[in-house]
């Protein structure tokens, strides 16, 4: 089987506003045991390896093998941490094994009368045959934004 090899690129901005204190929200991805509670796949996800070292240069690595379906893979260097402002990444994806995309990703929080006012945002570049995968990343971190507020909730 021949491989086109091909690239795309997707970008895409969130944000959601969560009534609880930036520190509320910071912890949850700063802390491991807060970041679990929330992060991956849920009931869908068998989880296998996980790695969580938060600090500048630190990797993040989150495996599981979806049930009846692909084995996915993250693993994430932390570029930029100022607390309580921004968290900046660089993360790769890989699905049964295939390197499918590289991506860079920024979080901001900023403290609101009410709350927190979070923005993801991401630029992707999408390899070979995932070369469409663009909106589903989207749809996908627009469901860890969803897991996470019913975290802080």
């Amino acid at each position: 089987m021949t491989i086109e090899r091909r690239l795309a690129r997707a970008g895409f901005t969130l944000t959601r506003d969560y009534p609880v204190p930036v520190a509320r929200v910071w912890d949850s991805f700063a802390l491991e045991e807060q970041k679990r509670a929330w992060w991956g796949g849920g009931d869908a996800v068998e989880p296998r390896e996980w790695a969580f070292d938060f600090r500048l240069g630190g990797r993040d690595v989150a495996e599981g093998q979806f049930h009846e379906g692909p084995l996915s893979r993250y693993e994430a260097t932390y570029t930029d941490i100022v607390e309580h402002v921004r968290i900046v990444t660089t993360y790769d994806m890989w699905l049964d094994g295939i390197h499918m995309s590289t991506s860079v990703a920024s979080l901001e929080f900023e403290p609101l009368a009410e709350g927190t006012r979070f923005t993801h945002a991401e630029h992707g570049v999408f390899f070979d045959q995932f070369w469409a995968d663009g909106p589903d990343r989207e749809h996908g971190t627009r469901g860890l934004l969803d897991a996470l507020g019913k975290h802080l909730g």
